[in-house]
């Protein structure tokens, strides 16, 4: 199961907008959700280094930093998932 982590800030419609995809996303496939706001929180802005919102880590490794496309997500979550498979 990937564990995904949505690095965000209130008021953000990139962010809600991967919110969604993910939630759609979970009703195909097991995966853990976890938003964080990242106001005030400078470790997570040091530690994951990304310049535009949302912010999207799976299995601790930023992913994305920007809203991709549904596919795209998905594809990358797949491609985590078949990682640790192999391993």
């Amino acid at each position: 199961m990937a564990r995904i982590l949505i690095l965000s800030t209130p008021g953000c419609s990139p962010c809600a907008a991967v919110k969604k995809m993910l939630e759609r996303i979970a009703k195909e496939m097991p995966i853990e959700l976890e938003e964080i706001n990242v106001l005030g929180r400078p470790d997570l802005l040091e530690k994951y280094k990304f310049m535009a919102m949302p912010g999207i880590v799976i299995d601790g490794k930023l992913e994305f930093s920007g809203l991709p496309s549904e596919k795209e997500l998905m594809e990358r979550i797949i491609n985590k998932e078949n990682t640790k498979v192999d391993k």
